[in-house]
């Protein structure tokens, strides 16, 4: 690759939060070869996101993507099969690892106000503070034009994500935490603000930015029907 190519190659999207993939760590040395392909689809992924994120999944080329990572066109196809593989890849390899993460809290065992605080503060720092909300601003704007992404998305994120809830809030109802079963059938009750502000931020944030984290923080009080001056 050229020094034109280094200079216009995108960062990776591994660097947009600490959250890193079980093993990771324990993974064996690779060749001189293997890392310069590897560090070619992080450019490739890492390029999609800047495209996918300003133009639009629908809008987005990879003509474009690929003169942005600095590489040619037909080296994405040595990748992703498809624009379409190319954005499921960038989701999977940016909310997998969170995911897995929240989905772990189902099994810590601790009073639910503390878990919910938690939540909160995991969700403000790794989705609403990194380049993740990105992906789920785009997956709003583009899943009902495009249902396989909206399907992918469901799949891979949201199932998962809403059995970990369900555990969580059956749990903190069975010990008298919450009043409310209806969490329990309905957890898009207790991730509504997350879409809110991502969908908030994204429109109105330049004339009133919104402080996702309080409202969180207020949205678990008002479940716990508790004034949130309460220590």
């Amino acid at each position: 690759m050229g020094t034109k190519a280094r200079r216009n190659a995108a960062p990776t999207p591994a660097g947009t939060a600490p959250v890193k993939p079980r093993g990771e760590a324990d993974a064996p040395p690779r060749t001189a070869r293997e890392v310069r392909s590897a560090a070619r689809r992080e450019a490739i992924l890492a390029a999609a996101l800047e495209e996918f994120s300003s133009q639009g999944f629908a809008a987005a080329r990879l003509d474009d993507i690929a003169r942005r990572a600095g590489v040619a066109k037909g080296t994405i196809y040595l990748y992703f099969a498809d624009k379409e593989a190319l954005f499921q890849e960038l989701a999977r390899s940016m909310l997998s690892p969170l995911v897995g993460n929240l989905e772990g809290l189902a099994h810590v065992d601790v009073p639910f106000r503390e878990l919910a605080h938690g939540l909160v503060d995991i969700l403000a720092r790794e989705v609403l503070g990194t380049r993740r909300k990105d992906i789920i601003r785009l997956v709003i704007s583009e899943g009902i034009r495009f249902p396989a992404l909206a399907e992918f998305y469901h799949r891979e994120v949201l199932s998962r994500v809403f059995i970990g809830l369900r555990a969580i809030l059956q749990r903190a109802v069975d010990r008298g935490e919450l009043r409310h079963r209806a969490l329990v059938e309905f957890p898009q009750l207790l991730a509504a603000p997350l879409l809110v502000a991502v969908v908030w931020n994204s429109v109105f944030g330049h004339l009133q930015p919104l402080d996702a984290c309080a409202m969180l923080k207020a949205h678990i009080d008002i479940l716990l029907e508790r004034d949130g001056d309460e220590s």
